[in-house]
């Protein structure tokens, strides 16, 4: 009899053939073009997957191809859990629309995916991606459009769809590109439900973005990421979910703490009727190289709306850059707006090339009064630093 989860067992077993194991253990078929069939004693993982599967405590994984989690399909892992992924970007996990995954940490055991080389570097794998049925503004009528890596398919029109559990989780050395235009993330939420928890993950030494919502109407909390290549929090396609305790920390190769788009500037707002992102920021903390090394900290664009309360900004040439005609008419409408908020080592406040006609005042309530996110209080035992 095989068992309704995906066990990978460290024990014996004989039987190598799907259908053949006579040990409740579950085989794991790898979908890699040649259909090869992996020993279900290994601690070896990737393909996609014919039944659940259940990563344990206390086991370290290795994540040799692309891991899929189809429609009906659950992938568990429970705290503790270290998966080590080889070298490149075709080296993912990806749970599908209708998939689940149910990755629960804790702060003093959290699940950790990292690179498997002895001498890690940002871009050494790809990351974790997770397609959902939510709507996004790339397509009409509630479509769906297709992922840059693995072209798989997202969004939709339920808001509340569900994608499963990601708590007290740690994504290292991700980011790995197939090519210019497709390029992977830490974590990449593409078109993912509200009825998903998110909550305490890290993405950590990423070479593109550390954590990006391609639309969708999530929420995520206790975000920390440090040391990403690119943008650390990057939004687009009509993004409308709430994120609170927000971390970012720049080293010495980076691009924004924050990209904000409307759309997707590739593809065109072809929603139906249009809409624009429109998240939620609350308790944000973004930590510079000083105002001589920097650029801009947030950068809003492509009509994004977004509502940011409790900000604190160090060490950035600009903080807030606004760009295009449209993000400006969101500040005009009081779409886009930040409440509380504090400059350090920060020389200009705001920029803004959108055309629009506002002042700071117009923008800015209560300079001075930001505290951030109280990162030492959420952060500890799980995160690197």
């Amino acid at each position: 009899m095989k068992t309704n989860k995906f066990l990978l067992s460290l024990f014996a077993a004989t039987a190598l053939f799907v259908g053949c194991a006579d040990d409740d253990t579950a085989d794991v078929t790898i979908n890699n073009g040649g259909g090869e069939i992996v020993n279900p004693t290994s601690n070896v993982i990737g393909g996609t997957l014919t039944e659940d599967l259940e990563l344990v405590t206390g086991v370290e994984y290795s994540l040799e191809s692309a891991l899929i989690v189809p429609e009906g399909f659950t992938l568990t892992i429970n705290p503790g859990v270290v998966v080590r992924a080889s070298t490149g970007s075709d080296v993912y996990v990806a749970v599908l629309q209708g998939g689940t995954i149910n990755a629960e940490g804790t702060s003093s055991n959290p699940i950790v995916f990292t690179s498997n080389s002895s001498t890690p570097n940002p871009g050494d794998w790809g990351g974790l991606i997770v397609l959902g049925r939510a709507p996004i503004n790339s397509v009409v009528n509630g479509g769906s459009s297709t992922s840059e890596i693995g072209q798989l398919p997202y969004g939709g029109s339920d808001a509340a769809d569900d994608s499963g559990i990601i708590r007290y989780v740690r994504i290292e050395y991700s980011g790995g590109a197939a090519d210019a235009a497709s390029e992977n993330n830490g974590f990449s939420f593409y078109g993912v439900g509200n009825g998903t928890t998110i909550e305490f993950i890290q993405a950590f030494e990423g070479a593109d973005d550390g954590v990006e919502f391609f639309g969708g109407t999530v929420n995520a909390s206790n975000i920390s990421v440090v040391g990403s290549q690119d943008d650390s929090i990057d939004w687009t396609e009509g993004f409308t979910g709430t994120l609170t305790d927000v971390y970012v920390e720049h080293r010495q190769s980076h691009d924004k703490g924050i990209e904000g788009d409307g759309f997707n500037t590739d593809i065109g707002n072809n929603s139906n009727p249009v809409f624009w992102s429109a998240p939620t920021i609350n308790n944000l903390t973004i930590v510079g190289l000083g105002s001589s090394n920097e650029t801009e900290a947030i950068r809003l664009r492509a009509g994004t709306r977004a509502v940011f309360t409790n900000v604190l900004i160090d060490g950035f040439e600009e903080a807030y850059d606004l760009d295009d005609d449209e993000t400006g008419v969101g500040v005009l409408n009081g779409d886009t707006s930040v409440t509380d908020v504090t400059f350090t080592d920060v020389i200009l406040n705001l920029k803004n090339d959108t055309n629009a006609t506002f002042t700071d005042a117009d923008f800015f309530t209560g300079i001075g009064n930001g505290t951030g996110t109280d990162y030492p209080s959420w952060s500890s035992g799980w995160t690197r630093n």
